[in-house]
């Protein structure tokens, strides 16, 4: 084993420490907004059952989560999603694209921040 066998260990250790620390805060958040919505907190770690919870705290609706099966649709239903849940708890377009792209970071906002879970809003609510 060279030292440049070491290193490549040592480099790929820290980053699954990193990746599994992103994941842990990405749920930590994610729990955190569903209580701040009166959803269990325990179902964002259960699967399926959490994007559920999502759309239902999002759209109003949980079964849209059904769409998230269909290759394509399930990226534009993400970033829906995302901008769905932002204005459910009173933040902006911005920052529903950051729940889309960068999920663990603006779940960690959404959930520990000040925002406060405000309803759904707009089309969906009807279907």
């Amino acid at each position: 084993m060279t030292s440049s066998d070491v290193g490549f260990i040592i480099f790929d250790m820290a980053l699954t420490g990193v990746i599994i620390a992103y994941f842990v805060f990405t749920i930590a958040g994610i729990w955190k907004t569903f209580e701040k919505a009166g959803e269990p907190g325990w179902a964002s770690i259960v699967p399926f059952m959490n994007l559920y919870k999502l759309c239902k705290i999002g759209f109003g609706v949980g079964w849209l989560f059904l769409v998230s099966f269909v290759p394509v649709v399930n990226f534009i239903l993400n970033i829906i999603l995302g901008i769905k849940m932002a204005q459910a708890f009173g933040r902006g377009v911005l920052f529903g694209l950051g729940i889309a792209f960068l999920p663990g970071i603006f779940y960690m906002i959404l959930g520990f921040g000040s925002a406060t879970y405000q309803g759904q809003t707009n089309v969906i609510n009807k279907i």
